[in-house]
């Protein structure tokens, strides 16, 4: 007996089998299972406010709604901002480090404003124009640096090094 299978069954059984797989329903998706709410925006908003300066709210805030935690305001005209946006602008570390530590998305104006030197310079080495990227309100790199106080000392220098001189950019 021949336990072969011939190159046209092989891409017959092939192609049912592939078929039958892009047809049957993915089981993780198909429990019909609902997504929560949206969170109210009105907590949002009070969220992202008290990040710009009020630790102790943040945490009791975030205690009791953890989805909080990578929730986004608008403020209009694209001026997006997270509470570890707040943080970051205002130079606020400790609330800032605080919310990483639970795993908030953090970006480039945040790790400026850390002094995170080696990792900043790596992203702006990879993607140069980040240079001139703008942060929440129209603040910019620069901007973050200088709040960032004695620990971001270095980054200011390379920063403006490079040519960043404008520490607000207008929101158009």
């Amino acid at each position: 007996m021949n336990n072969l299978i011939s190159r046209k069954d092989f891409l017959n059984k092939g192609f049912l089998f592939s078929t039958g797989i892009a047809l049957m329903p993915n089981l993780a998706f198909s429990q019909n299972k609902e997504k929560p709410a949206p969170i109210d925006p009105k907590i949002v908003n009070e969220f992202v406010k008290v990040a710009h300066s009020d630790f102790d709210k943040v945490k009791e805030m975030i205690k009791a709604q953890p989805l909080l935690l990578n929730a986004s305001w608008d403020w209009g005209g694209g001026d997006f901002e997270t509470a570890l946006g707040a943080a970051g602008h205002m130079g606020l570390k400790d609330t800032a480090n605080f919310l990483i530590s639970l795993g908030a998305r953090t970006d480039i104006f945040v790790l400026t404003m850390l002094g995170k030197t080696e990792i900043v310079k790596s992203l702006l080495k990879a993607y140069p124009n980040l240079l001139y990227s703008i942060g929440p309100h129209g603040f910019t790199l620069l901007h973050h640096a200088k709040k960032g106080g004695k620990e971001a000392e270095k980054l200011l220098k390379y920063i403006q090094k490079l040519g960043l001189k404008e520490t607000f950019i207008p929101l158009k």
